[in-house]
């Protein structure tokens, strides 16, 4: 089976968790499923933003990219949390290569909206770098920046890179590993499956909002394009993964209707 797994960057700030994580998707690469990771690292930017007195400011969950953000996100999510992450593969046996969608042109971006600065909209991604190192042998771990043709750098939601990339692999299913049981009703009660129309109207009565509003409407999209199956799942979960590929009920299914 062909996945596409998007970690959190929550889950990737302790080595116990990210270790945890890694050795995860390692026995499941064993049992012969193709793995591609996208990878976030908001709270690791929000830290270093801090450390730099420079306050973060979000828009409908998205943060609004400065100059001095892009320079964070460089260092902080194609960096730090990249490579920490590309270790503990290492560390479990999995020759994992860290790269962001700047890296061979793997994810084209363009300016969201001029008052979020360098925010990007992924446009379309590349299938044959990430076909390519899978190929042979290797597992791909993408952070969530991009670019343009002219070179201008973007900061991309690390959802929406995760739907474009997905979607251009035509993957088998899509997994959002979160810091949450999965999607929240108003009741704040899991909810097991959602359609899209149901998750739209979860944004539309506020319910879903910040991130998960990004994530939902990077999800709805994505499923609509033919994606097979998407789950928000809570990677907290010590086997969570392994328990949504045997067909129990973790987490939110996300499906067209």
């Amino acid at each position: 089976m062909k996945l596409l797994i998007k970690l959190g960057g929550t889950l990737l700030d302790q080595p116990e968790s990210r270790e945890r994580l890694a050795s995860e998707i390692h026995d499941l690469a064993s049992r012969g499923h193709r793995i591609v990771v996208v990878h976030g690292g908001g709270k690791q930017m929000t830290r270093l933003l801090d450390a730099q007195g420079i306050q973060s400011n979000f828009v409908d969950g998205l943060r609004v990219s400065s100059p001095e953000v892009i320079d964070a996100l460089l260092q902080a999510v194609a960096g730090s949390v990249n490579k920490r992450l590309v270790a503990a593969f290492r560390k479990c046996g999995m020759p994992a290569v860290g790269i962001s969608g700047v890296d061979g042109g793997l994810v084209e971006a363009r300016q969201l909206r001029e008052e979020l600065g360098a925010v990007g909209q992924p446009t379309s991604a590349r299938p044959l770098v990430l076909d390519t190192l899978s190929e042979q042998g290797f597992l791909p771990v993408v952070a969530c920046v991009a670019s343009d043709a002219n070179g201008v750098i973007y900061n991309v939601n690390a959802d929406q890179m995760a739907c474009v990339c997905a979607t251009s692999l035509q993957v088998d299913q899509l997994l959002f590993l979160t810091d949450v049981e999965g999607v929240l009703g108003s009741d704040k009660q899991r909810i097991s499956s959602l359609s899209t129309s149901e998750c739209r109207h979860l944004i539309r009565d506020g319910v879903a909002t910040g991130g998960m509003q990004a994530k939902l409407e990077a999800a709805c999209l994505t499923v609509e394009s033919g994606v097979g199956a998407i789950r928000i799942l809570p990677g907290f979960r010590p086997s969570v993964l392994l328990e949504c590929l045997s067909g129990e009920d973790v987490g939110t299914r996300i499906y067209v209707g």
